[in-house]
């Protein structure tokens, strides 16, 4: 679902860019308020585990399309919605700076589409309306895929009203949004298949870290029992997934993709302004393996540049069904540069994810 900057205006793109830093702010205010020395590396380790998930796109069956995990209500429901919301922030910008995966105009957008919606709206509907304050393993299962559903339709409308009020693509509001919702229902349902099954596998081992009630804080039994088990699990897991299954990735165009290449007819849309083009050519210079992959290598466009319409989860969709003369691409796609991308990311969003929870601690400490 990551938003490419062709579909955004500069005026859109410096709105939802403030009130994505205004929503930051606020989180980063309500951390420091309860400091929690389990922050840090879960948040870390959780950021890469995310971030490795995201790679591994899989086919949508009978569409031509593929989506993959967003991961924003599995980190609120691990973390917190405001540690969650910002080790996705983290998680986004590293893709968009040095992986040319989402555009820079269009971050804010992302951040809004992916991660304040799951963390703010469609988190709380897990413990006040849909499991309750005290949930069975069965209704918290059922209440995290009705939830992660919720989350990434909103996230879709949230892409399709954006386009529309940017105004600078020919997209039909009407037939967008009814080849998003659709496509991004069917993705909804994966990952919340996905995130209960490890939510569940968490709450049999450690039920103390999962949150109770949304009350936005580890309980306290998560502050003092050793961590050390469930991180060296998690981290192993992330280098697994980065290096080794983000080769099995479908290779069919994201739900975004499809969907704006089913409406235009076209797979790239170009964009008016300057301000485009300048920002592509800053991401150019950041990304230092745009597309997952070698910068020698052939990936698709990077998700920032003037004409490309999206780019997700690091896989080259240009031999998908609009070009019928190009060869199929090998599956699984071994490659060394994708590996070597997924574990730099994993172990960049690690760092950063860790800095921030250290340092708003640090800043809780200070009078």
């Amino acid at each position: 679902m990551h938003m490419a900057d062709a579909l955004i205006s500069p005026a859109v793109g410096g709105a939802t860019w403030t009130a994505a830093a205004a929503l930051t702010a606020v989180a980063a205010r309500k951390l420091r308020r309860d400091p929690d020395e389990a922050r840090a590396p879960l948040m870390g380790v959780l950021g890469a585990f995310v971030f490795a998930a995201q790679m591994i796109n899989f086919t949508i069956p009978a569409t031509g399309s593929s989506g993959h995990l967003v991961g924003s209500l599995l980190l609120a429901i691990l973390l917190g919605p405001y540690a969650g919301f910002l080790t996705m922030v983290s998680i986004l910008i590293i893709q968009a700076l040095f992986f040319a995966d989402g555009g820079l105009l269009a971050l804010g957008c992302n951040i809004i589409n992916m991660g304040a919606f799951p963390c703010f709206i469609a988190y709380p509907l897990i413990y006040r309306r849909l499991a309750g304050g005290n949930p069975t393993p069965r209704r918290l299962a059922i209440a995290i895929i009705l939830a992660s559903i919720i989350g990434l339709q909103l996230g879709a409308l949230g892409v399709v009203l954006e386009t529309m009020l940017s105004g600078i693509t020919d997209l039909p509001f009407a037939a967008f949004l009814l080849l998003m919702l659709p496509i991004h229902l069917a993705i909804g349902i994966v990952e919340g298949l996905v995130s209960a099954a490890v939510i569940l596998f968490v709450w049999k081992g450690r039920p103390e870290l999962i949150l109770s009630a949304g009350a936005g804080t580890l309980l306290p039994q998560a502050r003092t029992r050793r961590l050390k088990p469930l991180l060296v699990g998690l981290l192993l897991f992330t280098a697994g997934t980065a290096g080794i299954l983000s080769w099995f990735a479908s290779a069919q165009p994201d739900g975004l993709e499809w969907s704006v290449a089913k409406v235009s007819g076209q797979r790239e849309l170009t964009a008016p302004y300057a301000i485009h083009s300048m920002l592509a050519d800053l991401q150019q210079k950041t990304a230092f393996l745009p597309g997952y992959n070698f910068k020698d290598s052939e990936p698709a466009k990077a998700a920032g540049g003037e004409t490309a319409v999206a780019q997700d989860s690091g896989r080259d969709h240009s031999a998908g069904e609009n070009s019928p003369n190009s060869a199929a691409p090998a599956w699984p796609a071994i490659d060394a540069g994708t590996s070597l991308a997924g574990i730099v990311g994993s172990i960049i969003t690690l760092i950063l994810a860790w800095l921030i929870a250290k340092g708003l601690k640090f800043a809780a400490r200070q009078p």
